[in-house]
């Protein structure tokens, strides 16, 4: 694959932001399959942090208005489903929509959580519990969880 076959094949990884595999292709050749997701790991923690920052406003709030509007990538609309955030209660659509509001205005940018395998309630637990840190502790706990995201996909596209 060439470099640019490898980056329109891994564009969505990161969500809306394809210059994360463009990053990554520089590292190749890979390995392993874990070699390719620190490559991906690499390119975000080396990244600027205005291109952190965006990357971050990149995610879709958790159960918020994009999902309801059906804008956001395959893979985000699979992951918040699978936590049920497609079937919340009107009681906790609100709550959902209160945190996320709350959180944008403190830090800037979405609540982000690697939610594969977690549940309505664990999401909720982790909102209320993060939604006081620090700024800079906050985003350094959004990137690491963007990177989570990010192994999670290549995980599932990528046989070891």
């Amino acid at each position: 694959m060439t470099d640019a076959a490898f980056a329109a094949a891994f564009a969505d990884i990161a969500e809306h932001s394809p210059w994360v595999a463009e990053a990554a292709a520089a590292a190749r050749p890979f390995g392993s399959r874990e070699a390719m997701v620190a490559a991906f790991a690499a390119a975000i923690a080396g990244a600027p942090r205005e291109a952190r920052l965006a990357l971050a406003n990149a995610h879709p709030d958790l159960a918020g208005r994009a999902a309801i509007a059906g804008e956001m990538a395959e893979d985000s609309v699979r992951e918040q489903t699978g936590a049920g955030l497609d079937r919340l209660s009107p009681e906790e659509f609100a709550r959902f929509t209160e945190l996320n509001d709350r959180y944008r205005a403190r830090f800037g940018f979405p609540f982000i959580l690697a939610v594969k395998g977690a549940t309505k309630d664990v999401i909720l637990a982790a909102f209320e519990a993060r939604v006081g840190n620090e700024p800079e502790a906050e985003f350094a706990n959004a990137i690491a969880q963007i990177t989570r995201i990010v192994r999670f996909r290549l995980e599932d596209r990528v046989r070891p």
